[in-house]
């Protein structure tokens, strides 16, 4: 049995986890911490985990992580750098949701997240936690950074179009669409529905802090530098995360080719679902599910190629993939705890 410990669990990633731990055959979750929330019991906070979850929340002592065989870091930016270190030097595997691991150069990371980081050693440790790139890496590892949620659909979208080299270019585009649930669980204006309803809007065109590690990650598939174009969009729905992609390919290889290609690359990836030639993914298909569903589309037969990528930005965008990798890291099925279906309507 995996002891887990999550810190930051009263956010929709941690609670996220919560839900999907409690039923999980291989876990007992240990310790849940919260610096608000101290001394309450889960249940009252979140009350879709009553007698599905007998704990209260704690307080983040390293103490008390440090009893853990795994710890889950569902927590703001530049939080688990400030602890990764002292549980890894007492053994204990560590799966960040955070970006704080995710990019390799540190300078990148500091002038996309605008502070010092305090671990930058431990960033040649850190596995990039995509488990259909980095599967046996990640079964080795002791410290993994999980994937973003637009950086999982964009590049499990793109990837067997760069690693194969079909583009003739190498600027590709994302225009990508997000519930407002990935802003997090803050009480924060733009993110009201009274001000996300009945309205649409992109945000941050000029330049995104995912933006590096969708890059970093596209120009490893590729072999070569990417030229990436990123535009986030918030709609208002709570979740879900539907990436329209643009690419141009040679003229001599057709559509059925190419989604054949497609085919064969994820045809052993349990979570990912490549969808009939035209097809029109919807996000409410995934919607409580670790699946991410992906569609291409040749759009008056010209060179660019269209591919639609969706997934729940809570589950395969954040704590169903950490999930999946915590299977990794312990040789469990991957699959294990992450099969139920979506949820409908």
């Amino acid at each position: 049995m995996i002891e887990a410990g999550i810190v930051g669990g009263t956010g929709y990633t941690g609670v996220e986890l919560l839900r999907i731990l409690s039923h999980h055959p291989n876990v007992n979750i240990r310790v849940v911490t919260s610096r608000t929330d101290a001394g309450t019991p889960v249940a009252d906070v979140y009350p879709n985990l009553r007698h599905h979850l007998n704990l209260s929340f704690s307080s983040p002592e390293l103490h008390l992580l440090a009893e853990c065989d795994l710890v889950f870091f569902a927590t703001p930016n530049g939080i688990a750098m400030q602890m990764v270190d002292a549980l890894l030097n007492k053994g204990v595997k560590v799966i960040d949701l955070s970006a704080d691991f995710r990019l390799r150069d540190v300078a990148e990371w500091e002038r996309w997240y605008g502070m010092s980081h305090a671990c930058p050693a431990r960033l040649k440790d850190a596995v990039y936690g995509l488990p259909e790139i980095h599967r046996a890496r990640i079964q080795q590892a002791h410290l993994v950074a999980c994937a973003g949620c637009y950086p999982t659909a964009v590049q499990l979208g793109f990837l067997p179009l760069l690693e194969q080299q079909l583009c003739t270019e190498n600027s590709v585009i994302a225009d990508v669409k997000s519930g407002v649930s990935g802003a997090g669980r803050k009480a924060e204006l733009s993110t009201l529905m009274s001000e996300t309803g009945e309205s649409f809007k992109a945000y941050a065109a000029s330049g995104h802090r995912h933006l590096p590690e969708i890059t970093q990650g596209l120009t490893d598939a590729a072999g070569q530098p990417i030229q990436l174009t990123f535009v986030p969009h918030l709609v208002p729905m709570i979740r879900g995360i539907h990436a329209t992609l643009y690419a141009k390919i040679s003229l001599n290889i057709s559509l059925e080719e190419i989604h054949a290609r497609y085919q064969e690359r994820y045809q052993n990836e349990p979570f990912v679902d490549v969808l009939p030639v035209n097809s029109h993914p919807d996000t409410r298909n995934v919607r409580g599910s670790n699946y991410c569903q992906i569609a291409l589309h040749q759009p008056q037969g010209s060179t660019t190629l269209v591919i639609l990528s969706v997934l729940d930005n809570l589950v395969k965008g954040a704590s169903g993939q950490a999930v999946q990798i915590m299977n990794l890291m312990y040789d469990l099925p991957e699959t294990t705890g992450l099969t139920n279906p979506a949820l409908y309507p």
